[in-house]
């Protein structure tokens, strides 16, 4: 007659996990916490930096201005919490393969890495994308088209606001070859399915564009053609794995 274990063994590995993870938290929190304090003295010259695609659209002698009292303070502060959670991104994301990883099959976590390097690398492109290229032309049209005898002076709280909303939907777009990877590896479509849908993906990338994108065309248009452009890529990054996978499968067989 077997007897039952023990029910206090399976405590200290729960136990064990929560430890760990508390420990991966603590130190992701404290890489935050340290470049925030290094980044805090340069807090004002950061957003002056952020702020160039505006400043260099405005006509001669436009400013931005501070419509709340403490905003002068709290907005370049905000805006440095953002950029220490931008640069410790690898740190989280190592913190977060480690806990993860023991869990992992070896196949499992060949893929693993390089998706999650290929994924912040693209997020990182997209906001570069958004800064360089997309912001002084939005700004640029805006002040276009403002009307005449109207003064573009955007409040800094606003306008941070507005311009990491820019970083984030450019960001998450450009992961577009990682989502379309993953959801092949998963088994859920198919490269052939992928190449079919592909009026379908060209009208939902437009239509994104346009949610996410102010309200003129040419923003619209250069979120939504790399979105489909890393779309193809997306496709012929799953079919030289599949290639890979089934030359495998016939070395072993």
């Amino acid at each position: 007659m077997s007897t039952p274990e023990p029910e206090g063994e399976s405590e200290p590995t729960f136990l064990s996990h929560l430890i760990e993870l508390r420990e991966r938290l603590l130190k992701a929190v404290a890489t935050i916490l340290l470049i925030f304090a290094a980044l805090m003295p340069f807090a004002n010259k950061i957003y002056s930096w952020l702020a160039k695609p505006l400043l260099s659209r405005l006509p001669a002698g436009g400013q931005m201005i501070a419509i709340d009292v403490a905003s002068p303070f709290f907005t370049p502060v905000k805006l440095a919490f953002f950029v220490a959670v931008f640069a410790a991104m690898p740190v989280l994301l190592y913190q977060a393969w480690a806990f993860v990883s023991p869990g992992l099959y070896k196949h499992e976590k060949r893929l693993a890495m390089p998706i999650l390097v290929s994924s912040v690398a693209l997020f990182y492109g997209g906001c570069a994308f958004a800064y360089f290229l997309v912001l002084p032309m939005v700004f640029g049209f805006l002040a276009s088209v403002t009307p005449e005898g109207v003064a573009m002076m955007t409040d800094i709280g606003h306008y941070l606001d507005f311009v990491l909303v820019m970083f984030l939907a450019f960001g998450m777009c450009f992961e577009v070859p990682v989502a379309t990877l993953i959801i092949v590896l998963l088994g859920w479509v198919t490269t052939e399915q992928l190449s079919t849908s592909r009026p379908y993906v060209i009208v939902g990338c437009v239509v994104v564009a346009a949610l996410l994108t102010p309200p003129d065309a040419l923003s619209m248009l250069m979120l939504a053609v790399p979105m489909c452009l890393l779309y193809e890529v997306g496709i012929i990054a799953a079919r030289l794995l599949a290639r890979r996978a089934e030359n495998s499968s016939r070395v072993a067989d």
